[in-house]
């Protein structure tokens, strides 16, 4: 049988979010600590990093910014659900983000039915999240979008049905999305467990090796580069 990274090597690039958008539109962005302009730019909320992603691709005559998989972030560090005193804090990125505005139409990257959904409402969580289920070569995987508006998950059920690069959802803001600048956290994932509306988007360094595996890099569907 062959591996879900073989498989999604050989299918055709999708795109997740709005789909007028092209890659040649898309930038890559840094939220590691080896970006210096995020220490230096000291942002303190979510609204001081809307304005410096908008600055930030408005500047490079972007339209959309992506990165972060497998990525270590302090970004993490104000909200509890990131640390606990019996494991090392969870720190590390392992999907994919797309920087961009509020409302963005978001996209079903296969056919698939909606696996679950829920609004995870915690400081720092996913907020609005849609879990897709996939059949590819006789394999099982699912896809995870986070951070949407209240409103795509309204009118949704369990078993409804989407083409690939169906309107799925929308892109929520910061009074909904976690209290992040809008953007659409996507994510593989091949073994879901009894999860249902959510499933982990950041690990810790003890934890990577085994979240590697179960969640493989996005852009090997996306292509972006």
């Amino acid at each position: 049988m062959k591996s879900l990274v073989s498989i999604l090597k050989e299918l055709p690039s999708t795109k997740v979010i709005d789909a007028n958008i092209d890659y040649s539109e898309y930038l890559s962005l840094d939220l590691s600590p080896n970006n210096l302009e995020l220490i230096n730019k000291n942002l303190q909320t979510s609204t001081d990093f809307e304005n410096y992603i908008t600055d930030y691709l408005r500047t490079n005559n972007a339209k959309a910014a992506y990165g972060g998989y497998i990525e270590t972030r302090t970004l993490y560090q104000r909200s509890e659900i990131f640390r606990n005193d019996l494991i090392p804090e969870r720190n590390i990125h392992i999907g994919i983000d797309l920087w961009t505005k509020a409302q963005t139409p978001v996209l079903a990257a296969l056919d698939g039915i909606v696996h679950s959904f829920k609004n995870n409402n915690n400081l720092g969580d996913y907020g609005p999240t849609i879990i897709l289920e996939h059949e590819i070569e006789n394999q099982k995987i699912y896809t995870l979008y986070g951070h949407l508006s209240l409103q795509s998950i309204e009118k949704i059920n369990v078993g409804d049905f989407f083409k690939q690069g169906e309107c799925l959802a929308t892109l929520g803001d910061s009074k909904i999305n976690g209290d992040y600048a809008p953007h659409l956290h996507f994510q593989i994932i091949k073994n879901i467990g009894d999860y249902l509306g959510d499933y982990p988007g950041v690990c810790n360094k003890n934890d990577l090796d085994f979240y590697t595996e179960n969640c493989p890099d996005p852009n090997l569907l996306l292509k972006i580069i």
